[in-house]
């Protein structure tokens, strides 16, 4: 695949367009003055690094803060939108920093993924002349130094429970937790202790640094957290300098206060640790380690989209057990799967704007992201003529050996796009639907006795059908090529695509359909498994027209009465590119979703 990035909205000083509760705050906080005095020493770092140094040039600061142990999807493009975009309108800065805090499951191979999936989707971290592309991995000096003032100020200690027994004593929503015998050790001694997990001195699980705030609070993420963990694992960027690793909760509001975000934009499930994020924050402000005002996190709904799983569980059991070819399966809701498939980053960015954001969880017909699809790809895709199911077709009363040109349109709506010459034969390829020997009720195309217009060529009419070498016969009226004077003598209900079989191009083509067959995959507790569909992929061979020989990798189409179409890789034999199918021309699930 190339690395072409569609571009990315340009910023307008115009106010924001779309109103939702996020950009109420912000514009409420913008009013305020609230960040009015906030510095930016030009990189991130605690309050010393901005101490001094000039106003901040963006107005606000979002973040985009994937972990990098996995590929992006649906959900995570919401986020990229969202995120950029609020930075974009608002004329502030979006950084990409990756939450690499876990050293296990953390890989160069997703950073890179990451990067050319943001890439892709039309947005930038570069803000001014200046990266904001950022690791957590690159704090971890300073949160290190951060626990250890929360020790000494008696905000943290060493607790030498196991995980099973702090377990036992955290509580339940009813009943506070107890504390643990641990709890009091002297500042001096959980330095030592908390030193020891640093250097090595200790196995995996014999120690945990947890904050102290209140074991008998109703938030039960306030009853003393786990903030680091020793983990003797290599990290890809850091290698065997640490032995203890911060856990997520605590690097994460540390790492916005460092890169002065302002607004901390999360989903729904961490609500609940808000408590924690503002309570970390405020104890290191006052220490005067991080700048004031310090950042607020706000929680939005995550997208639920029907007909597909969203859960890096299930994403990752359909990957291993072959269940999809790989991550980038076109029927993956992955943002590479959805690259291959042909979905555009204008089309995703329509989509994460159609449907906003809310507080409240709420399920979006996937028949949307294919609406948002369709209105993008029907702007940009040039009409190619393609025959997907063949059968031939002979003129008999067309000369033999003789050859002219249709003049076709590129785009009916884009005259600007001008047309190209598709050669015209005697033998045609014709789709298989379009001929019937007996035809049904309200059929208009092809039967015996019946006339229909080659599309921007003649009409013809059916004569019979050649059992032994499955050939349609007709003959044509030689004044009634489309664009001729008279063409139109001839009234005719049928209309039909083709191809001449001498210039055709013969393709692999996969037509692609949704990967589960029901709505919601796995409700009511089933395996969502028994919910994949049979039907999500058909590789079928077709024969297209000569231009489309010349198509490459990531060019998309609209193959005129079939659908969205777009080049997936080029055979290496005969140079022509293999075709996967983005979407149909309308939607032919929409019974099934009523229903």
């Amino acid at each position: 695949m190339t690395d072409s990035a569609a571009k990315p909205p340009k910023h307008t000083a115009q106010p924001p367009s779309h109103s939702n509760f996020i950009r109420a705050a912000i514009d409420a906080d913008l009013a305020s003055g609230k960040y009015a005095a906030r510095t930016w020493g030009g990189k991130p770092g605690p309050a010393k690094t901005h101490e001094g140094a000039p106003k901040d040039p963006a107005r606000i600061r979002t973040r985009f803060p994937p972990e990098p142990n996995g590929h992006l999807h649906f959900g995570h493009a919401k986020s990229i939108c969202l995120n950029f975009g609020l930075a974009l309108d608002y004329g502030g800065a979006c950084h990409l920093r990756f939450d690499d805090t876990n050293p296990e499951k953390e890989e160069q191979e997703y950073v890179d993924s990451i990067i050319a999936a943001v890439r892709w989707l039309g947005f930038s971290w570069e803000n001014e002349g200046a990266s904001h592309l950022y690791y957590a991995s690159d704090y971890f000096d300073f949160m290190y130094h951060a626990a250890e003032c929360l020790i000494t100020d008696g905000h943290a200690y060493v607790d030498s429970l196991n995980t099973e027994q702090m377990r036992a004593l955290r509580g339940t929503l009813t009943e506070p937790g107890k504390v643990s015998p641990y709890r009091d050790r002297s500042v001096e001694e959980n330095l030592k202790l908390f030193r020891g997990m640093r250097d090595g001195r200790f196995k995996e699980g014999e120690h945990v640094l947890r904050a102290k705030i209140d074991m008998a609070s109703p938030n039960i993420n306030l009853r003393d957290p786990a903030i680091y963990r020793i983990r003797n694992a290599s990290h890809h960027r850091t290698g065997d300098k640490w032995c203890v690793y911060p856990m997520y909760t605590y690097a994460h509001p540390i790492e916005d206060a460092l890169e002065c975000i302002t607004h901390s934009l999360c989903t729904l499930e961490f609500e609940d640790q808000r408590p924690f994020y503002d309570w970390l924050l405020e104890c290191l402000a006052r220490d005067r380690l991080l700048q004031r005002p310090v950042p607020q996190q706000i929680e939005f709904a995550r997208l639920n989209l029907t007909y597909v799983v969203l859960s890096k569980r299930r994403l990752i059991q359909l990957v291993d057990e072959r269940h999809v070819s790989g991550w980038d399966d076109p029927r993956l809701p992955t943002l590479a799967g959805a690259r291959r498939r042909g979905y555009t980053p204008e089309g995703l960015r329509l989509f994460a704007e159609r449907i906003g954001v809310s507080k409240a969880d709420s399920w979006i017909e996937y028949s949307v992201l294919e609406d948002c699809m369709r209105e993008h790809l029907n702007e940009i895709a040039p009409r190619r003529m393609a025959v997907l199911d063949p059968v031939k077709l002979v003129i008999e009363n067309y000369p033999e050996g003789k050859e002219e040109f249709a003049e076709v349109p590129n785009h009916p709506q884009k005259s600007d796009w001008g047309k190209r010459s598709v050669p015209f034969s005697r033998e045609l390829w014709i789709e298989r639907d379009d001929f019937m020997e007996t035809p049904s009720k309200g059929y208009f195309r092809l039967f015996p006795g019946n006339k229909v217009r080659l599309r921007y060529g003649y009409v013809v009419e059916c004569t019979g059908y050649d059992q032994s070498t499955a050939t349609v016969r007709c003959t044509y009226d030689p004044d009634t090529k489309s664009g001729t004077p008279g063409a139109e003598k001839v009234k005719v209900k049928g209309n039909i695509h083709w191809a001449s079989t001498k210039h055709a191009c013969t393709a692999t083509v996969r037509l692609y359909d949704r990967l589960f067959k029901v709505a919601h995959p796995g409700a009511g507790g089933r395996d969502f498994l028994q919910d994949l569909n049979p039907d999500s992929v058909k590789v079928i061979t077709a024969q297209l027209e000569p231009a489309l020989k010349q198509a490459r990798a990531e060019e998309r189409f609209q193959f005129e009465r079939h659908g969205y179409f777009t080049a997936d890789r080029i055979d290496p034999v005969s140079g022509v590119a293999e075709f996967n199918r983005t979407v149909t021309l309308r939607d032919s699930w929409g019974k099934t979703e009523k229903a």
